[in-house]
């Protein structure tokens, strides 16, 4: 017994030190992404500030055009929630509670639009809506008309539209996942002693859904307030929100004193927002008497109710399906009015707009064929990989037995997350100017924004490593380089997997900061499909179509590949 008990605190003691580990050992784990973060983060927003202190750039006019543009943030960011919420709402009862064919692919659907770069979803709702869209195209030749009847581009509309399209998700997931673990018994009890459906719902379903609720409000609210390339790409310079603004003052008008006045208000106000955010969620209580999510699933019985749950179904269906359908089909058809000649549309499919790809048809020594384009963003996809696994495996390794600085520091890692992209791109330029002609600081701002997802998806996986299997493998005599191969590796394989997956969707449809970094010999696809969507012409507009195209497959292909090597349990999103 007695060896058993030493074997058993020698045990202990190395398990102990192990998570009491020297104090410079976790600093050297930390030194490299906080070097990172202090270089690349913190360096350019304290430029940012200082140049925003420089009062004597605010004039009157600009100090109007600021509380204007603020105020079309906020306007646009509240009403876009209250839609997304008619939408979302709905849609969370839908699948919280009822049993109908088809329901995982269309709860896929629905998720799919959150994780797609902004650019895709923009050339979708354009093959969709848009002057050279199938709406229009069917409105011209069903009253053979000259010029498209439907105005969608450039219009408050279709800015809405597309915040709806984005954010409906995150009230499905998360007052869904509320409303399904709500113990049914409640309303059943609340109804035998004579309330009404309409008091139930008011007295005691709606109180006990308010945390959830406040949470989804307060997220798609921020989304929305943040938004910039759904509103740069549909609503255009007219409908300017802060994002916009900040991007316009520092390409177009080069006024960086403002545009860096225009962060500092857009930072000032998304950390309070975030603030309010995360106290929400801390605040927000377990479901009362809590019961498995099947448990309030049925079929549904009365006709009302089967009207509800085919016609909720079939619109969310087309509605998250038409702008991802619209694209690839518009990127083959081939339509006589593309190329100039008048008259009635005709169609035919047609390879032409890939094919273009490839073809310097300006035949000049400046032109980037769209096909570099596609070879830039995936060199730089490539390299914010290698930068985030670097420097997130040992800040995971860290997080895995947090100690006092774990805590400390683990803050300080989201922090990017808090700030717009388009702020990380105006802190580039303010201060690494003149190394704006070297393509490497575009991989660098990727990995910015890439860094805290790969942390949090290696964090569980390293954590979940049982010690004992390393002091197995060390009292068998493998070194400690076979040991992590024995060990450590096939237990975290498929996190990392995951992460570098992640890492390569984020930077390969990353625009906000590309579009102020990235040099113009140097584009990236998103770039690129941005330039062919703001020029005239069919063939131009075919372009764009393609590389959306490629762009969708690509990263819907992460995001499936996300989903299949992601650890059960880690979340919605």
């Amino acid at each position: 017994m007695k060896g058993i008990k030493d074997r058993g605190g020698r045990a202990s003691d190395s398990l102990n030190q192990r998570f009491d580990a020297p104090l410079t050992r976790r600093i050297a784990l930390w030194l490299p992404a906080s070097l990172f973060l202090a270089v690349f983060f913190f360096y350019p927003l304290g430029h940012i500030l200082t140049l925003s202190l420089d009062f004597s750039a605010i004039t009157a006019g600009a100090l109007g055009r600021s509380l204007s543009v603020l105020g079309f943030t906020l306007f646009q960011a509240c009403l876009s929630t209250v839609l997304t919420l008619a939408l979302g709402l709905p849609a969370a009862f839908l699948f919280a509670r009822y049993r109908f064919a088809a329901k995982a692919l269309l709860r896929t659907l629905t998720a799919i639009p959150f994780m797609l770069p902004t650019v895709v979803v923009a050339a979708g709702f354009n093959a969709w809506l848009g002057s050279r869209g199938w709406v229009n195209i069917a409105l011209m030749r069903l009253f053979n008309l000259d010029s498209p009847p439907l105005v969608f581009g450039g219009t408050l509309g279709a800015i809405l539209l597309a915040h709806v399209f984005y954010n409906t998700t995150i009230v499905v997931r998360v007052v869904g996942n509320a409303l399904a673990h709500l113990d049914p018994r409640l309303e059943q009890a609340a109804r035998t002693l004579g309330a009404d459906p309409r008091r139930a719902f008011w007295r005691l379903t709606l109180p006990l859904l308010r945390p959830s609720l406040l949470a989804s409000i307060l997220l798609v609210f921020l989304f929305d307030f943040t938004s910039f390339g759904v509103i740069l790409l549909l609503g255009g310079a007219r409908f300017a929100t802060l994002e916009v603004e900040i991007y316009l003052q520092a390409v177009q008008f080069f006024d960086l004193p403002l545009a860096a006045w225009l962060s500092l208000i857009q930072l000032l106000c998304t950390l309070a927002f975030s603030v309010v955010y995360s106290r929400a969620v801390t605040r927000t209580p377990g479901p009362s008497a809590p019961r498995e999510a099947t448990a309030n699933l049925r079929r549904p019985q009365t006709l009302p109710q089967r009207l509800f749950v085919a016609g909720m179904a079939i619109f969310l269906f087309l509605f998250f399906i038409f702008p991802m359908l619209s694209l690839p089909v518009r990127s083959v058809a081939r339509l006589e009015a593309d190329r100039g000649e008048r008259g009635q549309v005709r169609y035919g499919l047609t390879a032409d707009y890939y094919a273009e790809l490839f073809v310097n048809r300006s035949e000049t020594l400046f032109y980037v064929p769209p096909l570099r384009a596609l070879g830039n963003s995936l060199g730089y996809a490539s390299l914010t990989v290698i930068l985030s696994l670097g420097l997130g495996f040992p800040v995971a390794a860290a997080l895995a037995r947090p100690g006092p600085l774990e805590r400390l520091l683990d803050p300080f890692l989201m922090l990017p997350l808090g700030a717009s992209a388009v702020t990380l791109g105006l802190g580039f330029i303010v201060s690494f100017g003149r190394l704006l002609v070297s393509p490497w600081l575009v991989p660098l701002a990727h990995t910015l924004i890439a860094l805290p997802f790969v942390i949090r998806s290696l964090q569980p996986a390293l954590a979940a490593i049982p010690e004992r299997l390393r002091q197995v493998a060390a009292s068998l005599g493998a070194p400690p380089l076979r040991a992590w191969l024995v060990v450590d590796w096939p237990i975290i394989r498929r996190a990392t997997l995951a992460a570098a997956v992640f890492a390569f969707t984020v930077s390969l449809g990353e625009f906000g900061a590309t579009v102020l970094i990235a040099r113009p010999e140097y584009p990236t696809l998103t770039t690129a499909i941005y330039r062919f969507l703001s020029r005239p012409g069919g063939l131009n507009y075919g372009q764009a179509m393609a590389m959306a195209t490629i762009l969708m497959l690509v990263t819907g292909a992460g995001i499936l590949a996300i989903e299949k090597l992601r650890l059960p349990g880690s979340g919605e999103f």
